[in-house]
């Protein structure tokens, strides 16, 4: 797919194919998505969203808001689509939100994601901590070490340690500037999943996104911490599996 925003990350669609649109996490990457992508089975085509000024985007200038990925993606997004009524939406952490955003604007231009699956991430009217984008250099590095997700040897590799702090200090500023009303709903099911282990999403946080749905809900956690997902791919491709086939059967 010769695009800037999407990418895909499974084999070209067959007839009967269902699209999952895949949204990255702060600082993560198209990328991130391959092994969902490989596991989940050949029913789905697997776009994930590049964000601008990582990997080949690299050049290309960071977004520092919410709002302003939406923008960039969403005219790609609807021709990607082509007026098909068969996607899915999936984000994990920032990605929750930038996909809850997206799935918004694509309901005031007429599609309905047929499920909205929001990983690891409160929900987007929950107060959330806004300093992660202030921490100076020594500390923003502490913090992802601590948090999981970005290799050590990366982080000690000065080249890379910039480049990797300055994305996600950019992403983290998109996050925790973000606002969103209690009121503010999808019509599209909700399904929000976390790793037990991750403090900042326990499932206390995210059965709030149950408020922010005019459709069904679900909430569930799998084992791990923030970054669960590839200790639990054949679970959660189990999942998006039994949703998209609940929804699709209505």
């Amino acid at each position: 797919m010769g695009t800037r925003w999407l990418r895909r990350l499974s084999p070209a669609p067959g007839a009967e194919s269902r699209k999952l649109v895949c949204f990255p996490h702060a600082g993560g990457s198209a990328l991130a998505y391959g092994p969902l992508a490989k596991s989940i089975g050949a029913d789905f085509d697997v776009l994930a969203v590049q964000y601008p000024g990582r990997q080949d985007r690299r050049q290309e200038p960071l977004v520092d808001s919410i709002s302003g990925l939406v923008d960039g993606l969403l005219p790609e997004l609807i021709e990607a689509l082509d007026g098909d009524e068969n996607f899915f939406a999936f984000g994990h952490s920032m990605g929750s939100v930038v996909a809850f955003e997206t799935c918004r604007r694509l309901e005031q231009a007429g599609s309905t994601a047929r499920v909205l699956f929001a990983s690891g991430r409160r929900a987007p009217s929950a107060p959330q901590p806004g300093t992660v984008h202030l921490l100076g250099d020594r500390e923003l590095a502490t913090q992802l070490l601590e948090f999981g997700g970005t290799p050590p040897a990366l982080l000690a590799d000065p080249e890379f340690r910039q480049l990797i702090l300055s994305i996600t200090r950019n992403d983290y500023r998109a996050i925790e500037t973000y606002t969103c009303a209690t009121e503010t709903t999808v019509a599209s099911p909700i399904v929000a999943l976390a790793g037990a282990d991750d403090a900042d999403a326990q499932l206390a946080d995210i059965q709030a996104w149950g408020t922010h749905t005019t459709g069904d809900f679900t909430a569930t956690t799998f084992p791990g911490g923030h970054f669960y997902l590839d200790a639990n791919l054949d679970g959660i491709g189990g999942l998006i599996r039994e949703h998209s086939a609940r929804a699709l059967a209505r």
